[in-house]
């Protein structure tokens, strides 16, 4: 067994005890630092899962960088068909390229809630955000114009 005794004086254990203050400090200036100007753009977007409220998909379509109408302009319920056949092949690519995976609700209900867009890089009007949901889940989406000679893209803000 080894004994180790060593003598402190005050002004070196209240030295230590600043020294260790100051480290923790430091420490949480520049964790505060670093978390400062973070939004919900920058961190990317929200969860699917869980939006179960309005105020949760104005949420999930702003984490995107959208700013949307407070209210839907529509809700409607669609049916997912069983097969998809060759008009839907674009679609099912755009939805899949973001991550959503609709041959997984085949035969299912589910509603679609489209919200007016505001704050379209080009400055159209016009411009529409869908949001389809199934038990609480974002399982696809899209933005939108339904001009004449309109587009469709994916949920991600154009660069």
């Amino acid at each position: 067994m080894f004994i180790w005794t060593a003598r402190l004086r005050r002004g070196k254990l209240a030295l230590g005890a600043a020294a260790v203050l100051l480290l923790c400090g430091a420490a949480v200036v520049v964790g505060g630092f670093l978390t400062r100007g973070v939004d919900a753009a920058s961190t990317g977007p929200a969860s699917p899962k869980g939006i179960k409220t309005n105020e949760d998909r104005v949420a999930y379509l702003e984490s995107y960088g959208w700013q949307v109408s407070p209210e839907p302009v529509s809700v409607e319920e669609l049916l997912i068909p069983e097969e998809f056949d060759e008009t839907y092949d674009q679609y099912l690519a755009l939805q899949s390229g973001q991550g959503f995976d609709l041959t997984k609700y085949r035969g299912k209900r589910v509603k679609r809630y489209t919200y007016e867009v505001t704050n379209y890089p080009t400055g159209e009007t016009g411009i529409q955000a869908g949001l389809l949901i199934y038990k609480n889940t974002v399982i696809g989406g899209e933005v939108l114009s339904s001009d004449l000679g309109g587009f469709i893209q994916g949920l991600a803000m154009p660069s």
